[in-house]
């Protein structure tokens, strides 16, 4: 962080948020920066990088960088820098020649440049360091917890960078964070179990270990060059934000340089997209340089690690799978008595108590209050539940600060510092919900977590802390948190709990009997139904997780899988879960690469029944990809020949041929969509499946068995859906993006979430969201709607057909989405609107929007 040039302005912690650590205009001296135009002209430099490849950076200013590169390195990178922006986000290229000089570089976007960074090759171990990836990879997969885990991953950082401490660094909900695992050289200082407080990460620190999960700091003490520029300085300054050899924030050397530290790297450690902790490594005895290649091994492991700190994390959830079966049992057994929660509270308290730890239980049922143990008074419990936890129908919700949350909880006759709320209905809201006491902890800092203002030749700034000696501190207002696994067998226990809630129902209305009896075999088959699909999409993101490579195709390869099955189950669900035309599924595959005109089909249509259909799916998808990537569809002129036909024994026989597509030869190695192939139709539906690689082009046939095999004339054969064409066009030719202020009207916070990240990401200016139809209405009367997203179907029963007449009144182009079948009729009644089915990808709202412009403008 600078010194403040304005003394007047107050100095906080806030200050060091606001710093600009992306824009500080100088790299480090272990590497010189290009900035280029897509068509390769200089626009920024590096002071140093005379000192880097021998070549006056002033001379480099607004001229081709090509002039000073070989042809074969230009032919290189242009090659690379067309992934960048839609495939990587970050490329890397070692042992390329510039000037006579080995040298390792890194490419990234920055706005609508080309940053190249340049870094002489480091002469050292790194093709070794690669190859112990997977050895130190199996340690820590053998650990049993993730605190064991975490100390091996300690030890395999340090052996791949030899820094003198490396420390893993987990945080917590509130931002600080605590040093679980370290492993270091004897004498240097310990600080494993201490605690540092969050402001001495700012947050838009945090934000860049997101995006850029690899730091080095070479030497705090080395000089740092500034960037020159094309601009002579009245330009915008170039966004480091995904530089490797960006320079540091003098407040984080001078941090360092307290600690004793001379050299410095952070790893990212990324859970599900969100910043889980880091491995921060320290050198106490001098500079470390690393060379770019070794840095990028390390990163891989940090990758990986991340993935199995996510199965341990997984791990230790489901190990309490058995208590919660067991609490599930004893609940279900007793349902049959008839007996209200009410009149079973110290029973019910008894069985939870063996799964979750508590304090008190408070059970609200059909306007009957009862507590047991450390809980409060009828009328503290009605205020709570009316001012707190009724923000939240129908889902668990918990907290271990209800002090800060609901500072009426301190004046409780029996005060409570944690709640766990298991809603049980709507209407009447019936709850059992779960206490803890206030626990004083003692926290173990790294030092007194403050910062101190001084006053500098420029005026007031912030310093950072001095001193990292062990200090103690007395927390208290909090309970023990609640665990994720106590969270997953809450959840269990409230499952179990709607269900005794509807045997008891079918006791007290025996004339509605039959219609429960049948909503519980549907929501028995649904069950099995989702339970199928989710153990083979775990296995999906495992084998795909496997042999993808990178995390981008990772991503992008299981995306596409997944749509294959959603597309299947979309046919199914149109034709009630009945057998299904192969045709149409052949269309819905085939619609993103020109449809029947790359597909010619020998033989009469027919039906499969629901599980061949998804099987075949999932084959036909992993054929329409791999002959797009290297068969008849990755040429213009190519396409792909099916015969079907019906043997004697009523098995249908399908076969798939490449034609006029580039010569191909057999793999050298089988990935996880060649088995797929290979495999399913044999495995999932006891037939055969044959591939073979003719010079030609890539054939296969498959025998699928008479009993998956339907009666086509009993197919209703639907017209391709708007979203099933929208997906089509959307691939073919992307629409132009979003535009303006656009409101969301969607109940589910993820979902929503999720939906205003995709309509920022394609171009909106600003997006409302709201979970109400009142909420809605309030942000239309307040603002001026370009654009408006309607979830059809809204909580408590409620719709946004309001929203959506208002729209039409305005004149406010709109979409409707659902996760209703159009067998539903889940939009009658509303104004013509196009509809977006859930769940939908960016290019699905796209493709929506281009049609929703269609419209309007016909």
């Amino acid at each position: 962080m600078r010194e403040d040039p304005h003394p007047t302005e107050s100095v906080d912690l806030d200050n060091c948020d606001r710093e600009p650590i992306h824009l500080l205009g100088q790299v480090q001296s272990y590497g010189g920066l290009i900035a280029m135009t897509p068509d390769w002209v200089v626009q920024h430099v590096s002071a140093n990088l005379d000192t880097i490849l021998g070549i006056d950076p002033h001379s480099l200013v607004g001229e081709p960088l090509t002039d000073h590169l070989s042809a074969e390195v230009v032919q290189n990178l242009n090659a690379r820098m067309d992934l960048l922006g839609q495939e990587q986000d970050s490329i890397r290229v070692f042992g390329v020649q510039i000037g006579g000089r080995a040298t390792d570089l890194s490419l990234h976007l920055s706005g609508k440049l080309v940053v190249l960074e340049v870094e002489p090759r480091k002469n050292d171990r790194d093709l070794e360091e690669v190859s112990l990836i997977h050895p130190l990879l199996r340690r820590v997969r053998a650990a049993p917890h993730v605190e064991n885990a975490a100390q091996e991953a300690a030890h395999a950082i340090r052996a791949l960078t030899d820094f003198g401490r490396i420390m893993v660094y987990r945080f917590d909900d509130e931002g600080s964070g605590t040093v679980i695992a370290e492993a270091a050289v004897p004498g240097v200082d310990s600080f494993l179990g201490l605690r540092f407080p969050a402001s001495d990460i700012p947050q838009q620190a945090r934000a860049l270990y997101t995006r850029n999960p690899m730091r080095l700091i070479a030497d705090v003490d080395a000089q740092t060059h500034p960037i020159l520029s094309a601009t002579m300085g009245f330009g915008d300054p170039l966004d480091l934000s995904m530089s490797v050899t960006r320079a540091v924030s003098p407040i984080h050397l001078e941090y360092l340089r307290n600690m004793g530290v001379r050299a410095s790297m952070s790893v990212s450690i990324i859970d599900k997209g969100k910043l889980w902790g880091l491995f921060a490594c320290h050198n106490l005895d001098g500079p470390k340089p690393i060379g770019l290649e070794r840095r990028t091994a390390i990163e891989i492991f940090a990758q990986l690690f991340s993935y199995e700190l996510l199965q341990k994390e997984a791990d230790q959830v489901l190990a309490r799978s058995t208590e919660a079966r067991n609490l599930h049992d004893a609940m279900i057994a007793r349902a049959g008595q008839g007996a209200d929660f009410t009149e079973n509270v110290d029973i019910l308290s008894q069985e939870i108590s063996g799964a979750i730890d508590f304090d008190g239980i408070a059970v609200l049922s059909d306007g009957a209050y009862i507590a047991r143990g450390h809980a409060p008074s009828e009328t503290e419990f009605v205020g709570l539940v009316d001012d707190l936890i009724a923000t939240a129908p129908g889902k668990i919700f918990s907290t271990h600060r209800l002090f800060d949350k609901y500072p009426a909880a301190r004046g409780f006759s029996h005060p409570a510092a944690g709640i766990l709320a298991l809603p049980l209905s709507r209407s009447p809201r019936d709850y059992i919900v779960l206490f803890r006491r206030e626990v004083v902890e003692t926290v173990h800092w790294a030092g007194k977590p403050e910062k101190k203002m001084e006053t500098g030749p420029l005026g007031p700034r912030l310093t950072p802390r001095s001193s990292f000696q062990a200090w103690q501190q007395q927390v208290e207002g909090k309970s023990a948190r609640w665990t994720k696994a106590e969270l997953a067998v809450a959840e269990s226990v409230r499952a179990t709990l709607l269900e005794v809630v509807l045997k008891i129902t079918d006791e007290a209305n025996r004339q509605r009997q039959r219609a429960s009896e049948t909503q519980a075999l549907l929501i028995a088959e649904l069950n099995h139904r989702v339970r199928n699909i989710l153990n083979l999409i775990r296995g999906l993101v495992r084998q795909t997780r496997d042999t993808s490579g990178s995390p981008e195709n990772f991503a992008m390869v299981l995306d596409g899988r997944i749509e294959a099955l959603a597309r299947a189950h979309d046919q199914l669900t149109q034709t009630d879960w009945s057998a299904s035309s192969v045709h149409k599924l052949i269309d819905v595959e085939f619609a993103a690469y020109g449809g029947s005109e790359r597909i010619v089909i020998t033989g009469s249509d027919l039906a499969l029944v629901p599980d061949a259909y998804a099987t075949l799916a999932l084959v036909l998808h992993e054929l329409v990809t791999n002959s797009a990537k290297y068969g008849a569809l990755s040429v213009p002129e190519g396409h792909v020949a099916m015969t079907f036909e019906i043997d004697d024994g009523g098995a249908f026989i399908l076969t798939w041929t490449d034609r006029n597509g580039p010569d191909v030869s057999p793999p050298t190695r089988k990935g996880f969509g060649t088995t797929i192939i290979e495999k399913s139709v044999p495995f999932e539906l006891g037939g055969e499946a044959e591939l073979t690689f003719p010079s030609a082009g890539m054939s296969a046939r498959f025998v699928i068995p008479a009993r998956h095999v339907g009666d086509i004339t009993d197919v209703q054969i639907p017209e391709m859906t708007s979203t099933d064409g929208d997906k089509a066009t959307a691939t073919v030719a992307r629409p132009e993006g979003i535009e303006g202020r656009v409101l969301l009207v969607e109940d589910n916070m993820v979902i929503a979430l999720d939906a205003a990240d995709i309509l920022e990401g394609e171009g909106a200016e600003e997006v409302l969201v709201a979970a109400t139809a009142q909420q809605a209405m309030e942000l239309l009367d307040a603002n001026i709607i370009d654009l408006a997203i309607l979830d059809i179907n809204l909580g408590r029963s409620a719709s946004s057909l309001t929203v959506a007449e208002a729209l039409v009144e305005r004149g406010t182009p709109f979409l409707l989405a659902t996760g209703y079948g159009e067998s539903t009729g889940a939009a009658n009644g509303f104004p013509p609107a196009p509809v977006l089915k859930k769940p939908y990808s960016a290019a699905d709202l796209i493709a929506a929007v281009g049609k929703l412009r269609t419209v309007s403008a016909d």
